[in-house]
């Protein structure tokens, strides 16, 4: 497959009283067309911004971002606007992210409107049923406010709105976190569909990791705007290397209960993401961490295709 997207050395700061907050800082990446990456991390680490810096939401402060080999990192007015209609995004709460004036037929009618690619009310309204039925929104609910809908239904407009216009890359800014657990695998199977059908590339932007280990081919570990590791999906599960993915996958709860994972319990206080150093920002509450933790710290392929950013990764997993 060849590469859809990339960002090499991206960095998004905010300019706070306190000084300047590291919200993306150096994070580099790759995903091939028709594949899922998943960007996994507590909250506040940085997953939604470096999403929302990827499609030009926001601008980013240093780096590069090419989009089929081109850099689109600096494009203003009609490039960014040809740009808008192969990178698209799909929003956490379904209910904030619609207009509440908007019908379900208006808001899908709104990109298409906008993009005058069609000329015609007819041509407009069967587009607009087409995306309806291609995301499983009744014909029914054309005329509804985002009110009217369940947080299923909500979310499946919010789709429709975000395919309208054949993106060829979409950011799943946790599509599924505001919804009901059978409701998420509706989603989940939906988006995983319509992957299959269109080509899409996604960057599904998560908490939950039993959500991402579903639906991605790779994932990339996020601890305070930083990558700390990033490898194909299944082999993250069968083979963590950093203290701090191992914490996180040992939250995940087990339906076994006579096999309990042992809990990771972190302690220490979490680094400032102002003004931070150029150590490991996980170092303080690491349990290995050492006088080296303190020192600049870069991904290094520590298996091939498995890139760790930890000093002592081979000597604690014993590679």
């Amino acid at each position: 497959m060849s590469t859809l997207i990339e960002v090499k050395h991206l960095k998004k700061f905010f300019n706070t009283k306190r000084g300047v907050l590291h919200a993306v800082d150096d994070v580099s990446f790759k995903i091939e067309a028709g594949t899922t990456m998943g960007l996994v991390g507590e909250s506040g680490c940085g997953k939604s911004t470096l999403g929302r810096t990827m499609i030009h939401l926001q601008e980013s402060t240093d780096g590069q971002i090419f989009f089929e080999g081109e850099d689109v990192t600096h494009v203003k007015k009609k490039k960014l606007q040809s740009l808008r209609d192969d990178m698209q995004i799909i929003f956490q709460d379904p209910l904030s992210s619609l207009n509440p004036r908007m019908t379900v037929k208006d808001t899908i009618e709104e990109p298409l409107i906008l993009s005058k690619k069609y000329p015609t009310k007819a041509a407009l309204e069967e587009e607009s049923r087409r995306l309806m039925d291609l995301v499983g929104v009744e014909e029914r609910l054309r005329l509804s406010y985002p009110h009217e809908l369940d947080g299923g239904r909500r979310q499946r407009v919010g789709i429709a709105r975000a395919l309208a216009l054949g993106p060829k890359f979409v950011v799943c800014d946790e599509p599924v976190s505001a919804l009901d657990v059978s409701i998420q695998a509706q989603i989940l199977n939906l988006l995983m569909d319509l992957q299959d059908q269109y080509q899409l590339a996604y960057l599904f932007v998560t908490h939950d990791l039993s959500v991402v280990r579903h639906i991605s081919d790779s994932i990339c570990v996020m601890y305070l705007g930083q990558m700390v590791e990033t490898c194909e999906t299944e082999e993250l599960f069968r083979n963590t290397l950093h203290p701090y993915t191992k914490a996180l996958l040992s939250a995940i709860p087990s339906v076994d209960i006579h096999h309990q994972p042992e809990r990771i319990l972190l302690k220490g206080e979490i680094t400032s993401p102002i003004n931070p150093g150029e150590g490991c920002r996980f170092a303080a509450r690491c349990p290995y961490a050492c006088e080296r933790c303190h020192q600049k710290m870069e991904l290094e392929e520590v298996i091939p295709g498995h890139f760790v950013s930890c000093c002592r990764a081979r000597e604690l997993n014993g590679i």
